[in-house]
């Protein structure tokens, strides 16, 4: 992991980060913890690719659930309840 304190980067502006993101990602450390993460574009965009595609394969999955029955659907919130209590009962 890079690490770059908050100071440096003050002090010295994003060209401080210039040497350190060819590496990899930047985590800037402010009091003693990791605050920032500075990345290249392309690596941001790497992660919102990475975000979509986990999302549709969440909705894919919802999708094939209740086709093949897996999920259940009830007429009333009462009914809901009564079908949690019983799991709980298991």
């Amino acid at each position: 992991m890079n690490t770059m304190p908050a100071q440096e980067l003050k002090r010295r502006g994003i060209a401080a980060v210039d040497d350190l993101i060819a590496e990899g990602d930047v985590h800037v450390i402010r009091n003693n913890r990791p605050q920032y993460v500075v990345m290249s574009e392309e690596r941001y965009q790497e992660l919102l690719a990475d975000a979509d595609e986990a999302y549709l394969a969440r909705v894919r999955t919802s999708l094939t659930e209740v086709k093949t029955g897996k999920v259940r659907k009830f007429a009333t919130a009462d009914e809901l309840l009564s079908a949690l209590d019983v799991i709980d009962a298991e």
